[in-house]
């Protein structure tokens, strides 16, 4: 189709109360990866839409990989965009000195695709929500009929869509609810730099979802998002259309993204072993130290599913205690074991046998910084608080 670019004639203000105008037009063609359910009769009528994510230097489906043994089981149907330049062309803001993008991974199958740049990816984004709530031409999930349409983002693809919720939304009406995922500090520019190939955290202003809007949004962000991305600078309370889960024990990227997520048919128990590796990728990228083997992909399980029941029923989740967080240095409050207090707590934190943190890495590599650390208890400090088996499960 034709995409459009949007750019604001004021100044974009911290209470993402934006208007914006269109600029220009290009033509594009992108891509849409369908999963749906193969019999009709287990489709629960909810699609998520998820921007995926090209931070990698590839297009990574971090949604799917987190949440696919729930949307599976509840019979969702799930879309993946390639929204963005870099996942098709390469180039862009990537944390990875490789690219993988669609054209070189199979140049054959993907050279017709034309993407113009990410100032289009917002109305790219609008137009796949709107072959899916109301087909035209074709309809991508086949005879299944959408009822609610979630869209989706994590990582980088948040910064988008957080940019989108407040610019693009309220002019587009396409979605019926928002998972914004692991936002950094500030938003994604309405019209991005082409060259830019970091995201300069430090010169960016803070920016909030936007508190007018029609329809639910959900932020779930880990302990990396707060500290080493910088979203703390951006906390902002919930409303009567939001709501910010922050999850105890979390990283930016994990073990179970990394390794797990790919293969879990949700039926191996190890995906819930806490244990230390220092390959983020099998591989391909081993940290300094142990990654984050935390529970961050159940609870974005179960926030999906909150959200799901939030446009079912019209009732919000009720508010999340959030980090406890000291001003003064700007960084989160642990326990004695260097667990984070507050946020969504669970036996991983609250029945600890390891530090889990959003941070702890060196510092010298950027990728393996976003993954945390897990420091496995001692043998005495784990018979001081769990003498025999039947002590730790009850």
């Amino acid at each position: 189709g034709t995409a459009t670019s949007y750019e604001s004639p004021e100044a974009l203000t911290v209470d993402g109360k934006w208007s914006v105008e269109p600029v220009d037009e290009a033509e594009f063609r992108t891509r849409m990866v369908v999963y749906r359910p193969t019999d009709p009769a287990k489709f629960n009528g909810t699609v998520i839409v998820e921007w995926l994510n090209v931070s990698g230097g590839t297009e990574a489906s971090s949604e799917w990989i987190m949440a696919h043994t729930e949307l599976l089981r509840s019979g969702y149907a799930w879309i993946g965009v390639s929204a963005q330049k870099a996942g098709i062309d390469g180039a862009g803001v990537t944390i990875l000195p490789i690219s993988l993008a669609l054209k070189k991974i199979n140049p054959s199958r993907y050279e017709k695709l034309v993407h113009p740049g990410d100032k289009y990816s917002y109305d790219i984004f609008s137009q796949v929500g709107m072959a899916v709530t109301d087909p035209q031409r074709f309809n991508p999930l086949g005879e299944l009929q959408a009822q609610r349409v979630i869209a989706s983002g994590e990582s980088q693809s948040a910064d988008f869509l957080l940019t989108y919720v407040n610019a693009i939304a309220p002019r587009d009406n396409v979605f019926d609810a928002y998972y914004i995922h692991s936002r950094i500090h500030g938003s994604a520019a309405l019209q991005p730099d082409p060259d830019a190939t970091d995201l300069d955290l430090e010169n960016r202003d803070s920016v909030w979802v936007r508190d007018d809007l029609n329809v639910p949004v959900l932020m779930l962000q880990t302990e990396s998002d707060t500290t080493v991305l910088g979203a703390y600078k951006d906390t902002q309370p919930d409303t009567p259309m939001l709501r910010v889960w922050e999850v105890a024990g979390t990283a930016h990227a994990d073990r179970y993204v990394g390794n797990l997520g790919l293969t879990d048919k949700g039926d191996n128990p190890n995906v819930a072993a806490v244990v230390e590796t220092r390959y983020a990728v099998p591989v391909i990228a081993k940290c300094g130290k142990p990654i984050n083997s935390g529970p961050q992909h159940f609870v974005v399980k179960a926030s999906l599913a909150a959200l799901d029941n939030w446009l079912r029923t019209g009732v919000a989740p009720e508010s999340a205690d959030r980090y406890v967080f000291d001003e003064e240095t700007a960084s989160l409050v642990r326990d004695q074991y260097g667990n984070v207090l507050g946020g969504i707590r669970t036996p991983y934190v609250d029945v600890p046998i390891a530090t889990l943190s959003g941070e702890g890495q060196d510092g010298s590599d950027v990728f393996c910084d976003i993954y945390g650390t897990t420091e496995l208890f001692d043998e005495i400090t784990l018979m001081e608080l769990y003498p025999d088996h039947e002590t730790y499960v009850g």
